[in-house]
């Protein structure tokens, strides 16, 4: 575990910068910062939360928020079914918690590791992710404590935050030139859902679902192909 916790420090740094950046701007949005807190060790994921929150600010609905951080967490599916080798030798509480505090900044680097050694596993994971979702709750609640202190962010040209931590988080997702299509399809067809009058919430999951769909379209041409 310690292994972990030390390797994930540089990224818990990174992580630290756009959680604060978040808080101040929920902050701004109306959340009280015990909320931001409990959302963060809860859910304990910057895209969706992000997302949650500018829709809820935009529009006060509950479901569209909710519908629009689950759209970006559908990638999460792929991540918890990577590490079924990682996990096999813990206990079912165990594998709960490391779930729970898996984020693509400590599962990338737990999979960078492994592929170098394969002795690294669940401690592994676990020390990183319990480094990330510290680092995580205290920035996002200690920013939005600080939010709530500081007039109107937007007069100052701040607001820029939410796209900037987003764009800072979907970079970290990158994995090159084979994610490029379902991307480019994902971006469209959201583009396209906002151009006809969708609510934002829902152009996000037909843009999730659209991307989705053409991996799968992609795996199944090249298992064929083989």
């Amino acid at each position: 575990m310690k292994h972990g916790a030390l390797a994930i420090l540089p990224l818990a740094l990174g992580a630290a910068i756009y959680g604060f950046a978040f808080g101040l701007l929920a902050a701004q949005a109306g959340f009280p910062w015990w909320g931001v807190g409990l959302m963060s060790v809860s859910v304990h994921a910057g895209s969706s939360q992000i997302v949650a929150v500018e829709q809820f600010a935009s529009t006060q609905t509950m479901l569209g928020a909710a519908l629009a951080g689950a759209a970006l967490n559908l990638r999460y599916i792929g991540i918890v079914a990577s590490l079924s080798d990682v996990l096999a030798d813990i206990s079912f509480r165990g594998r709960l918690l490391a779930i729970h505090i898996t984020g693509d900044e400590n599962w990338a680097l737990t999979m960078a590791e492994r592929a170098k050694s394969p002795e690294v596993g669940a401690p592994f994971l676990v020390g990183s992710g319990l480094v990330m979702i510290t680092v995580w709750t205290l920035s996002t609640t200690a920013g939005a404590i600080i939010g709530a202190t500081l007039p109107d962010l937007e007069r100052f040209g701040l607001g820029f935050a939410f796209t900037a931590a987003f764009i800072a988080m979907a970079r970290g997702l990158w994995r090159g030139k084979p994610q490029l299509l379902p991307w480019l399809v994902a971006g469209a067809a959201t583009l396209v859902a906002v151009s006809l009058g969708l609510p934002k919430a829902y152009a996000i999951v037909a843009g999730t679902l659209s991307g989705l769909a053409i991996c799968v379209i992609l795996r199944r041409a090249g298992g064929r192909s083989a």
